[in-house]
């Protein structure tokens, strides 16, 4: 198998410029690059990030998923920057919520817990 060298979630989206205003409020900056008319990418984590691209047919399709250090501080700054996230939900081993982008294409946001134990079954 070649080396994978980046890895970027792709979400579709309707109208372009309303989607990376919303990503820009919620990652706090303008996108990294724009290599063409329709794409903005934000390098998120590492070799990691997100890929805005303007393709109406399969908008508000897609979800990526983000993990955190600190579930209520991530819900914390994007309600900062005014982004809704939904309930927090509790699993004992993660903790997550979702917020939608203008196109509906689901971000959801989970905290691993690394004091799970699974109890002995």
């Amino acid at each position: 198998m070649p080396g994978f060298k980046d890895v970027y979630a792709v979400l579709p989206v309707a109208d372009h410029s309303a989607a990376v205003a919303w990503y820009e409020r919620w990652i706090g900056r303008r996108p990294d690059a724009e290599p063409m008319e329709g794409v903005a990418e934000w390098r998120i984590a590492g070799n990691a990030g997100i890929q805005v691209t303007h393709a109406p047919e399969a908008a508000g399709r897609s979800t990526v998923v983000i993990v955190v250090d600190d579930i209520d501080e991530t819900v914390g700054a994007l309600e900062a920057q005014d982004v809704t996230c939904g309930p927090i939900q509790d699993y004992d081993f993660v903790k997550l919520t979702e917020a939608a982008d203008p196109a509906g294409n689901k971000v959801t946001f989970v905290w691993e817990n690394p004091n799970y134990r699974p109890s002995p079954e």
